[in-house]
């Protein structure tokens, strides 16, 4: 029974669909193609910005770590002036009982003034003084010095400490020991202090021979 409806065959339906899809094919390869090409696009003008960036970032990066470079790491910038003078006078002490005189000439200034406990011409400058000094170190051995009952008190760039004293050593092979009082007055030159007079007292002092050792290999009397 036939309408008026034509029937399409199934062989030419699917050559239909073969032809359209073979046809979009050539749609989907341009598609593609530009597809491609804009992505190229895009991965180059990424690459670009990420390099211009990356200067940045780095110059950043320095000045961040130039900033905590010059950030004060130093502990002396976070004392007050009454710690920095017993600071020197500590470090002052210290090197004078190593005798390491060119460290010790940082702590005193090249004009300086020495009284000692002694009756004794005061020592004037720095060149006097070493060579007192070096004397005195020839002919003691052992030699400590303590210090107790600090007072310091500053004043604008001039400053003054005190304090009491304990000196022991072995001299020309007899055990000297010294008390006293020393007054140092001291000048701030630039960032650090520097001492400018160094006036010690004896009040008291004792030397005596030193105690003989047994010697065990010497025969027992009967």
């Amino acid at each position: 029974m036939c309408t008026g409806t034509t029937r399409v065959s199934p062989i030419h339906a699917a050559a239909k669909m073969l032809r359209a899809i073979l046809t979009s094919g050539g749609y989907m390869k341009r598609f593609t193609t530009k597809y491609f090409e804009m992505s190229a696009a895009w991965i180059v003008f990424t690459l670009v910005l990420l390099a211009a960036a990356a200067p940045a970032a780095a110059q950043k990066n320095k000045k961040t770590n130039q900033a905590n470079t010059d950030s004060p790491d130093d502990p002396k910038s976070l004392l007050s002036d009454s710690q920095l003078v017993d600071q020197t006078v500590g470090e002052a002490l210290g090197y004078w009982q190593i005798g390491d005189v060119d460290s010790l000439h940082k702590y005193y200034a090249d004009d300086v003034v020495v009284v000692s406990g002694l009756w004794e011409t005061p020592l004037i400058g720095w060149p006097s003084y070493l060579k007192a000094y070096q004397a005195q170190r020839a002919s003691a051995v052992g030699e400590r010095m303590e210090r107790s009952n600090t007072l310091i008190k500053v004043n604008g760039s001039s400053a003054w400490a005190t304090y009491q004293f304990v000196y022991a050593a072995m001299i020309d092979g007899k055990i000297a020991q010294f008390q006293g009082h020393t007054t140092l007055i001291l000048n701030k030159q630039g960032d650090h202090w520097v001492i400018v007079l160094n006036h010690s007292s004896i009040v008291d002092s004792s030397i005596s021979n030193p105690v003989p050792v047994a010697n065990s290999a010497q025969p027992r009397q009967h």
